[in-house]
């Protein structure tokens, strides 16, 4: 309890000092007396007035100062204890549908289409405090880039970066989009919901008017102006160059308000044109729903801290008794246990250990943060930031959820146990099979575990070489003529027929110099593996684009292989 032991509103304990200040005047204040003392004399005030008990006077200015105490400790509302409360959400979802085509390069809207409309669905995220939400990102293909949830943080990321240049497939297929949402609405068990396409425009209008449904209405959100603008060709290494068509016509991207504002209210919609205020996205957010109210209990607890500052009542009791009756608090007794000094008890005043952990985590400090976190899944991120890799792979083989199972993986992979970390990322994709992270990984290691194998083996052969050779006998003056020629131009007279053991020990060393130790050799190519290893698990939460680019082409190419993909029936690349 002691070392749970905090308060909820830390401010009120500043009202200890004017608490303080008010106890010392009033003090002073009463001894002081009346203005008696000043007028009568004092041989005649002794007869008149009671005499002083000092010993009463002392014990009331302690009952106030510890009556003030106990109450601004109360009213900080200390606690140690936690009380699971289930998580009410609002039963609120909602698909953004962003257009990646060719056409959102377009400027004329600055700095470009694409970096408005990654801007504006940042607001629509933060706007959003509560449901769930998901975001499909299109060109002439579809993929989901999150699927639906509460987590905005993490969608916020990936929107970063995504861009016209990663899709696959080059075109606007809407249809295909639109297919995908009604596919995660579906899994998330979700009967009803809201569609957000933030699009520069729709070519065929029955792509979108298909999918109408008063449960889930499509609102549009235009991007660009009627104007329009030229598609700049910086991405394909053509700078200063603009799209054209075949003819050789420069082409240029229009935004067809009027177009898009009568499909959205074909499909129970609203439209908006882009602006730079959020009275925008406020009225498409505000797209009625049949059922409004509905809520869902999350598949977690929430842990509120029990407030305990009523107990601080029972401590005020003994001391309002002083009012009314004398040498009430001589006969109770009040028993104040100190608390055992630790290092974090200061700490623990202000913040909890989950939010202490947090704090170290996000200022590099992973050690400290693991000793602090008591969830198992944030104590084993703390553990492998800082490199406890065997610590932080017992903590996720707790878990057998897929993201644990797959982070078990990592940190085997990190121990240079490649067979493990095979082996999980084999059940993660026998669960999940189109997890793309754990399907390179497996790659990898099934790589290095290769190079592994055929380092071993070649040093395996060195060493059965090395053991079958023979020492060159030849080393006397007399065994080779043209050694003693040249020995005897040099003008040496030593005899030069030594100790053939020791001939042999020389030459064996001098293969050794050359040949280098095996077992040294192979913990060197070993430790390069594992350097490039770490280096490449470094490098993949750092780029997500690459992920998302590798994640859509493979999506693309399982359709192929099945058949389920339909080309556009357009020329139209942007």
């Amino acid at each position: 309890m002691i070392e749970a032991l905090h308060f909820i509103r830390p401010w009120w304990l500043l009202g200890l000092i004017p608490a303080f200040a008010i106890t010392v005047l009033w003090a002073r204040q009463r001894a002081a007396g009346s203005h008696w003392e000043s007028s009568v004399a004092p041989e005649l005030l002794a007869v008149l007035l009671e005499p002083k008990g000092r010993g009463a006077f002392r014990k009331t200015v302690w009952a106030v100062a510890l009556s003030l105490a106990f109450a601004t400790l109360g009213l900080a509302g200390p606690t140690w204890e936690r009380l699971p409360q289930p998580v009410q959400q609002k039963k609120d979802a909602m698909v953004i549908l962003l257009d990646l085509s060719l056409s959102m390069f377009a400027e004329d809207i600055k700095p470009s289409r694409l970096v408005r409309a990654r801007q504006k669905i940042t607001d629509v995220l933060r706007l959003r405090e509560e449901g769930f939400t998901a975001l499909i990102a299109y060109a002439g293909d579809a993929h989901a880039v999150a699927p639906l949830t509460d987590d905005t943080r993490t969608i916020q990321n990936l929107l970063a970066a995504l861009d016209p240049e990663m899709m696959p497939v080059l075109g606007s297929n809407v249809d295909a989009a639109l297919e995908v949402a009604q596919k995660l609405f579906t899994n998330a068990g979700f009967l009803q919901g809201r569609i957000l396409l933030v699009t520069d425009g729709v070519d065929q209008i029955n792509d979108v008017t298909r999918h109408q449904s008063p449960n889930f209405p499509i609102s549009i959100l235009g991007v660009g102006t009627a104007a329009g603008g030229n598609i700049p060709l910086d991405f394909a290494n053509q700078p200063g160059d603009v799209l054209r068509s075949q003819q050789g016509n420069t082409i240029v991207a229009r935004l067809d308000g009027e177009r898009l504002a009568r499909i959205a209210g074909m499909t129970h919609g609203r439209y908006r044109a882009l602006g730079l205020a959020d009275s925008d996205i406020e009225h498409l957010l505000a797209t009625t729903l049949p059922r409004e109210d509905e809520t869902l209990e999350v598949e977690r607890e929430f842990d509120t801290w029990a407030d305990m500052g009523f107990w601080v009542c029972i401590g005020l009791l003994p001391l309002a008794l002083i009012g009314f009756r004398r040498g009430v608090l001589a006969a109770f007794c009040i028993v104040l246990l100190p608390p055992d000094a630790k290092a974090g008890l200061w700490d623990d005043l202000w913040q909890r250990r989950d939010q202490q952990a947090h704090q170290a985590l996000l200022e590099g400090q992973a050690e400290t943060a693991a000793a602090l976190f008591k969830d198992p899944q944030w104590q084993a991120a703390a553990r492998y930031r800082s490199k406890d890799y065997p610590g932080a792979a017992e903590s996720y083989a707790k878990d057998g959820s897929v993201t644990s199972i797959y982070n078990f993986g990592n940190a085997m992979a990190q121990q240079g146990d490649y067979r493990t970390a095979i082996t999980a990322y084999s059940q993660v994709l026998a669960r999940q099979p189109d997890h793309a992270d754990a399907t390179f990984n497996k790659e990898l290691m099934e790589k290095l575990l290769r190079e592994q194998k055929s380092s071993e083996q070649e040093d395996q052969q060195q060493q059965q070489d090395q053991g079958g050779e023979n020492p060159d006998d030849s080393t006397s003056g007399s065994g080779n003529p043209e050694q003693s020629q040249d020995e005897h131009q040099q003008g040496e007279q030593p005899d030069q027929q030594s100790d053939p053991q020791n001939a042999d020990s020389e030459q064996t060393e001098n293969q050794d110099q050359q040949q280098g130790d095996p077992s040294q050799e192979l913990a060197e190519s070993r430790d390069e593996q594992k350097d490039a290893l770490e280096q490449w698990l470094r490098r993949v939460p750092d780029d997500p684009g690459g992920l998302l680019k590798r994640k859509f082409r493979h999506e693309t190419n399982q359709r192929l292989r099945s058949g389920d993909y339909r080309d556009q029936q357009t020329e139209k690349i942007w």
